[in-house]
């Protein structure tokens, strides 16, 4: 075994290999950007260095730059986690070179799986079904739109390069193909500096099944069951299951042969997930299913595997990359029960699932049997624009899938997130749908049920506007008594009644500022104190948590951001009708579509903004005319940063 390993990743991840290398006795190492400076991952690992700014382009995608840091330790191996340089075949080579064991894949591997396009034509002649598609050379927007139309819509246009969802757009019909195109190429060149793109047949019901594998430099190939990650909105995966629901014991083994071939073909060593796309529109067949990639790294998703394996794959990856053998063969496996992850995310369903950024005020996970929580902040930690938004994944195993999803659903329920939005009651509705627990699920599920899975906006619960009201009464109360109860020859209004209140009984209005909107509260007042007009219902008890702008009221996975109304703090945009479009979040302006002067229809396309690896559209809210362009494409923006105004048809 190594006796040093660097961790060129973060967050998350870095916790979760620093951890498996602690217990191997291994000395760890951290890089770090300087957004990460203060990073839990840092403060884990045995010791840590700085690699440059905050863009990831500057600081954890600079392979020289961690090579530098990778020689001034003497690290063993570097562990580049998932993302990142995980799946770059210069930056393992450029290990070899420096004497340093890149704990992965050869690079020759990687370069084969890392397009799409050859990767399918290299596997096809292994024997392994791949989806109908163009998946050639050709790029020109007039020859993949004629080839697109001889597939038959709807098709997936694909980067050919990278994965999680990147540069992908489904296109339903001929008219949409030529801006899906210039979007998804668009995407492709920002996330994965490769423009290039395939066509393929979109497969209706489709459920996305991908298959472990591991290998190991002997010429040893299992494979460690399939996972089901069919639960995506906009092809990120939001829950991931294993073993697959539905998933007869044929298919099971036609899977696993097809992913160990597809690995064989191309010399694998180490990790890797062989992903499926199966056609669920009647079950799961031996004949239903279609390579789509395979992601030569370690899987965000791959402690579903370890649940039902007991397997550590993070220790695999270090035995293998050190030269041992796999300690086990295929007939050794075996599937003990039925584990489910939740990834929860710093996002706002009930605004399109936006990115949100912020500090993490509170902080709560949940704790009990079959419960697992892989993590990469705490309390006080900050969500930044820089990276993925991910806050954690909550994993939970049962004996079967019910069990399992029933403590995934418990769990969720005792997790508490407040700060930055978070997605925790969405997954836990979704944990509880009726159509997935029974089965009835495929890659369009999350989709077509938002509603009923929340994800729309919501009303600002009463009663969490309540109870934020009385406490900031409060508060005020004891700042008042304290501000003034100690001063000689003064008595605090508070010691006789209330400070809104006169003789008699009476009502006042208290101005809140709730999600950023005035709301006037009415206040009644008993011999107990205050009492808010108009709350009544039997909601569930909320958590306040204080903030330096106010307060954060959580009640049924559900946040509000509620403060004293400030006049003075009002802008001029706030009151110009809605004309303003903001940024949504903090991120990169990638296009602006407008100019001064120029009409616009509702629904218009005005700029793009870039976060955390997602392009948003910023639209028109009406018709009128641009009044003004604050951005320019390049520029960085912070959350509700003015972008554009719009003006009345008639003119400003």
């Amino acid at each position: 075994m190594f006796p040093s390993v660097l961790i060129a990743n973060r967050g998350e991840i870095a916790c979760r290999v620093i951890r498996t290398a602690r217990r191997l006795g291994l000395r760890t190492i951290a890089v770090h950007s300087d957004a990460d400076a203060d990073a839990l991952f840092v403060r884990m690992a045995d010791e840590a260095h700085r690699i440059g700014p905050a863009p990831a382009r500057e600081s954890y995608l600079v392979g020289e730059r961690i090579l530098e840091v990778a020689r001034a330790t003497g690290a063993a191996c570097i562990h580049p986690g998932y993302g990142f340089l995980s799946e770059n075949a210069e930056f393992a080579e450029a290990c070899q070179r420096a004497g340093v064991v890149f704990v992965g894949p050869p690079a020759s591997a990687i370069r084969a799986m890392g397009l799409k396009d050859a990767a399918k034509s290299l596997v096809e002649r292994a024997g392994v079904p791949v989806v109908p598609g163009y998946h050639g050379p050709k790029q020109e927007p007039a020859f993949l739109r004629e080839r697109a139309a001889n597939i038959g819509f709807p098709v997936l246009i694909k980067a050919v390069a990278g994965g999680g969802g990147k540069g992908m757009r489904r296109v339903d019909r001929l008219i949409d193909f030529e801006e899906a195109l210039q979007g998804a190429q668009r995407e492709a060149a920002n996330a994965f500096g490769d423009p290039r793109v395939l066509v393929e047949k979109y497969v209706r019901s489709p459920r996305h099944v991908e298959v472990q594998v591991f290998a190991d430099g002997h010429g040893n190939v299992v494979h460690l069951f399939e996972r089901d990650c069919s639960l995506q909105r906009r092809h990120q995966k939001v829950i991931e299951e294993a073993p697959a629901p539905g998933m007869p014991p044929e298919v099971r083994a036609a899977m696993g042969r097809a992913a160990v071939e597809a690995a064989r073909a191309v010399g694998y060593v180490g990790a890797g997930t062989v992903e499926f796309i199966a056609d669920g529109s009647q079950g799961l067949r031996p004949d239903g299913f279609f390579f789509m990639e395979m992601n030569t790294r370690l899987q965000v998703e791959h402690p579903v595997t370890e649940a039902i394996t007991g397997l550590d794959l993070v220790e695999l990856q270090l035995r293998v990359a050190a030269g041992e053998r796999l300690p086990f063969g295929q007939g050794d496996l075996a599937i003990d029960g039925h584990a489910v992850e939740a990834r929860l995310y710093a996002e706002d369903p009930e605004k399109g699932f936006l990115p949100s950024t912020g500090r993490l005020w509170a902080l709560r996970f949940p704790k009990g049997e079959g419960i697992r929580v892989d993590t990469g902040v705490e309390q006080g930690s900050a969500v930044t624009p820089w990276y993925d938004p991910m806050i954690a994944k909550i994993i939970a195993h049962g004996a079967t899938r019910d069990e399992a999803l029933d403590r995934l659903s418990a769990a969720l329920g005792d997790t508490l997130v407040a700060g930055p939005r978070s997605n925790a009651a969405f997954l836990r509705r979704l944990a509880d749908a009726p159509g997935f627990r029974s089965g009835a699920f495929d890659t369009g599920f999350i989709e077509r049920n938002l509603e009923a899975l929340g994800a729309v906006p919501h009303p600002v619960d009463p009663a969490a506007v309540a109870a934020a009201a009385l406490a900031l009464v409060s508060a005020e109360r004891s700042r008042i008594a304290s501000a003034v109860g100690t001063a000689p020859g003064w008595s605090s209004p508070w010691d006789q009644a209330d400070a809104f209140q006169t003789a008699g009984p009476r009502r006042d209005v208290l101005p809140l500022v709730v999600e950023g909107e005035r709301l006037d509260v009415v206040l009644g007042w008993s011999e107990t104190g205050a009492v808010v007009h108009g709350a009544g219902g039997e909601d569930e008890p909320a958590t306040i948590v204080v903030t330096d702008e106010g307060l954060i009221v959580l009640s049924g996975g559900r946040q509000a951001a509620v403060a004293l109304f400030d006049p003075l703090s009002q802008s001029a945009d706030d009151a110009d009708g809605g004309g303003t479009i903001k940024a949504p979040m903090h991120g990169k302006v990638v296009a602006v579509f407008v100019t001064e002067g120029q009409a616009v229809e509702k629904g218009q396309r005005l700029a793009i903004v870039e976060a955390m690896k997602m392009e948003h559209a910023l639209v028109a809210p009406r018709a009128g005319t641009v009044g003004e362009v604050a951005v320019a494409a390049g520029q960085q923006v912070s959350e509700g940063a003015k972008v554009v105004v719009i003006a009345d048809a008639e003119g400003l």
